[in-house]
């Protein structure tokens, strides 16, 4: 009955794909699709992927309306309702390619954020009197971890749960802790 009624749903979310048709982002999206597919485990075109994530997951949504901001993505957002505990700011850089684990509570406030960036719930990503931290390529932020400041954030970088990150972390390190230090590089 359930995949009944995600298919009629899914009807109704025939103007995102004109949206994502039209975006100026579409490639960040491609990466969002092909990442998402991935780490579910399915297959299939893009549209139909698309179709898929969007009506099964409100974080997906969240990440589509920041990449396609407007009205028209605002008009779609009332019957298909982004994620209203994930906010990512509106002046971050994202790149391509953002999976999401649960993001509840999650608030993305960086200059830039790579592609292939992996983010669990109740992270934040926030400034210290207006600095903002640059967060490199396939970056992973588990939960609860906290990284402030004009701070950057190395690729290939894993920050633990819990994590208080306010120092600059160089390329492919892990750290956890609070205050948070290098595990390994």
């Amino acid at each position: 009955m359930r995949a009944l009624f995600i298919n009629i749903y899914k009807i109704f979310l025939l103007p995102h794909v004109i949206l994502y048709k039209l975006s100026k982002n579409k490639s960040d999206i491609d990466k969002d699709i092909d990442r998402w597919a991935i780490a579910k485990g399915v297959n299939g075109s893009k549209i139909r992927l698309l179709l898929n994530f969007l009506a099964n997951s409100s974080d997906f949504r969240t990440v589509f309306y920041f990449r396609n901001r407007g009205i028209i993505s605002k008009i779609l957002n009332i019957y298909c309702r982004r994620e209203k505990y994930f906010i990512i700011d509106t002046t971050t850089k994202l790149g391509g390619g953002i999976l999401t684990g649960h993001p509840y509570s999650t608030i993305l406030n960086a200059e830039s954020i790579g592609e292939n960036f992996y983010v669990n719930h109740l992270v934040t990503v926030g400034e210290v009197e207006g600095k903002r931290p640059t967060i490199g390529k396939n970056v992973s932020i588990y939960t609860g971890a906290i990284v402030i400041g004009n701070i950057t954030i190395g690729d290939n970088c894993i920050i633990g749960a819990g994590s208080v990150v306010t120092k600059s972390i160089p390329d492919n390190c892990t750290v956890v802790g609070n205050p948070a230090r290098i595990l390994n590089t």
